[in-house]
């Protein structure tokens, strides 16, 4: 069989495990460090914990982050059909990473674009998902493989930009929107992350890295504000110890604000 053949067949297969999946995000960013893989986890801990079935797939192939974030460890196991199985991480929340393929989850992963393609590509059809609510899709910031081999495989997927108030974030934002705009793939919102920060001692608010440019920015471009979720210093710790905070302290802000992103979705 050819290597065309090959790909016709995996396209196949593709299709038939998307049309199982009902509300498919891509969760992107124009730059790093904007807390998109926080919010990614504790979305998707928020969607499952609402009784959804809910499908998590990292495709951050140089630095996944995902599973120590919600406590896996171990490498991902083969079924008796020879497809992989996710790992739970709960009753309701599947993932997938390349972390959980390799023998030493520090090791270095050294790939060109097109093996990294081909590997999330087969995050979708060599994988049993089986039927799921929503499957979210955690990318690495900017426009390159990983994200435009997500737009053109995981057809239907809308995306949620991770931005922060800051202008220099906002201007990656704007490069990333128009990246989605020209690989055709619809943009559900935008997310403004450390927006402000409550001193948990005196109770005094401090715009750290502002407040509003997202919902600004969001307005400007005619695309939905899904909401702003404030910084929270204990959230950092509770990842570290694969806690997802909005399960953790389901009555801090930052909870309600991710609950109320989750019912958006």
């Amino acid at each position: 069989m050819n290597q065309d053949e090959t790909r016709r067949r995996q396209d196949v297969v593709i299709r038939a495990a998307l049309s199982q999946i009902g509300k498919k995000y891509f969760i992107t960013s124009g730059k790093g460090g904007v807390g998109k893989s926080c919010l990614t986890t504790n979305l998707a801990a928020a969607l499952a914990a609402t009784g959804a079935r809910v499908g998590l797939m990292d495709v951050d192939i140089h630095g996944p982050s995902i599973p120590r974030m919600l406590g896996l460890s171990g490498r991902m196991s083969v079924g008796e059909d020879r497809t992989i199985l996710p790992q739970q991480a709960g009753p309701n929340l599947l993932v997938v990473s390349i972390e959980g393929m390799l023998a030493d989850r520090d090791d270095a992963v050294i790939w060109r674009g097109p093996k990294k393609i081909n590997a999330i590509r087969q995050f979708i059809s060599d994988v049993s998902w089986g039927p799921l609510d929503y499957l979210l899709i955690d990318s690495p910031p900017g426009t390159g493989d990983e994200p435009l081999a997500v737009a053109q495989t995981v057809l239907g997927a809308r995306a949620i930009v991770v931005t922060t108030p800051q202008e220099v974030s906002l201007a990656d934002v704007r490069k990333a929107i128009r990246f989605l705009s020209r690989v055709g793939v619809d943009i559900a919102g935008l997310v403004e992350n450390m927006s402000g920060f409550v001193c948990p001692h005196c109770g005094q608010a401090t715009d750290l890295f502002g407040r509003g440019g997202g919902r600004l920015l969001a307005e400007a471009l005619d695309l939905p504000f899904l909401g702003a979720v404030p910084l929270d210093p204990d959230v950092v710790p509770a990842s570290d110890q694969g806690r997802p905070y909005v399960l953790e302290k389901p009555d801090s802000d930052f909870a309600r604000a991710l609950n109320a992103i989750a019912a958006r979705m």
